[in-house]
């Protein structure tokens, strides 16, 4: 629980500010019941069909709700309700996991907003998935970290974003732009509102890592950052830079689910739902609601 509480100061304390080219728009679907963990390029997969996350590979929660009534699949989902003037949920924790290093991963899931969702109305927050890399410990915060790149909702957009504040000190500094009051960070939006209702969306992302020229100790602009959104494609960036010569090895190596809203940014008691979860390095497919 220590570990736990300081993964979760050094989370509170950035404000953040937060594929491959030629993939294919179409992909196969899949069935909750499909072992999609057999299904080339799966890293892992989480149903949230019970509350035994940590018999499955998770780690730093304690507490899960799962909702047999809410879920888009299967037999439940992990539910995250927050009270009033709260910054993380009352009803399960944040949670982490690790897979296999990769330097390109994909995420596909499920999430649901409860009916009269309300926003920050600010450019931060709400907080919700991230990975971080083999650079910094598996317990380490997500707000200041060699790399970590954010997957969220935010004021009805679908933001990726990244953000590398631990690099000040490195030799060749920040990758994602000057600090700017204790955060710094590139974000990528979607141009449109996609996040206006409270009925189940699939949610997918994806990071590649951009190459390095060690000949001339430069970066190449050559990362890829894409989102998709019910199969569309809606943030498709294929010039990112997201790390340095200062970390040749450095590869995705830890998925978080760290729902949070900074102090005093939330509007009032809301909830949200998310099932079907899957990383791997290669797009998992849609689910068939069931």
């Amino acid at each position: 629980m220590r570990r736990r509480a300081l993964a979760t100061t050094l989370y509170a304390t950035g404000v953040l500010l937060c594929g491959f080219a030629g993939l294919p728009s179409a992909q196969p679907s899949a069935t909750a019941a499909d072992p999609i963990e057999k299904r080339p390029g799966v890293l892992f997969r989480e149903s949230f069909d019970d509350q035994r996350l940590l018999q499955r590979g998770w780690y730093d929660g304690d507490k899960f709700s799962i909702s047999a009534n809410e879920r888009y699949a299967g037999e439940g989902c992990v539910e995250y309700f927050w009270k009033n003037d709260a910054t993380t949920p009352t009803s399960s924790s944040g949670i982490r996991h690790l897979f296999e290093p990769t330097d390109t991963v994909f995420l596909r899931c499920y999430i649901k907003l409860s009916k009269s969702w309300g926003w920050t109305r600010r450019d931060y927050h709400p907080h919700l998935m991230q990975f971080m890399t083999t650079e910094n410990s598996k317990f380490h915060g997500p707000a200041g970290s060699h790399l970590t790149v954010y997957v969220e909702p935010q004021n009805g957009k679908l933001r990726l974003a990244a953000q590398d504040i631990q690099n000040k000190d490195q030799p060749h500094g920040l990758t994602q732009g000057p600090l700017r009051g204790g955060f710094n960070g590139q974000l990528y939006d979607s141009k449109e509102m996609l996040f206006n209702d409270d009925r189940w969306h699939c949610v997918e992302a994806m990071f590649q890592l951009n190459s390095l020229d060690l000949k001339t100790d430069k970066p190449n602009s050559d990362g890829i950052v894409r989102g998709w959104f019910d199969g569309k494609l809606v943030i498709d960036r294929t010039d990112v830079v997201l790390r340095s010569t200062d970390f040749p090895k450095m590869k995705f190596n830890q998925f978080l689910l760290l729902p949070y809203f900074g102090p005093g940014l939330l509007p009032h008691e809301q909830t949200l739902w998310i099932d079907e979860l899957a990383v791997g390095t290669q797009r998992l497919g849609l689910v068939e609601a069931r």
